[in-house]
């Protein structure tokens, strides 16, 4: 199956906006997590959680969906590796004190043990879940 995304631009003060359907995009770099699910699939997660707080007109979240991919695959039975677009879950945002995105938060026994924020590469994050993955 092809994934397909598509690519809307509006018109705003003379600049286009650059905007991507995401729900294809999450498939491939992560699980989905809302505020409705963040409980059980973070907080109560009996291993360690990477949670990417990122949007979609984000450029620097865009470069970093593959590296979470990456991510993902690596510690795959080991940690969860998953995305809260930021967009649709302001709650979790000012909980946890997202001001800039990207910023991905390591969570660990349901309380957040790391927090990067900005574009990373792999070994960075891979440095981070590697203190908590048993």
């Amino acid at each position: 199956k092809q994934e397909q995304l598509c690519v809307s631009y509006y018109w705003k003060e003379k600049k286009y906006i650059h905007s991507h359907m995401r729900k294809n995009l999450l498939s491939r770099y992560g699980e989905n997590i809302t505020k409705d699910n963040f409980e059980n699939e973070v907080l109560k997660s009996d291993k360690p959680v990477l949670v990417d707080f990122w949007a979609a007109w984000c450029g620097p979240c865009q470069m970093v969906g593959p590296v979470i991919s990456e991510i993902a695959e690596e510690y795959a039975g080991k940690a969860k590796v998953g995305k809260v677009n930021v967009d649709e879950n302001g709650p979790l945002c000012t909980t946890y004190g997202i001001v800039s995105i990207p910023t991905v938060i390591v969570f660990v026994d349901g309380k957040p043990a790391e927090k990067l924020v900005g574009a990373h590469s792999f070994d960075d994050y891979a440095d981070i879940l590697d203190k908590y993955v048993k």
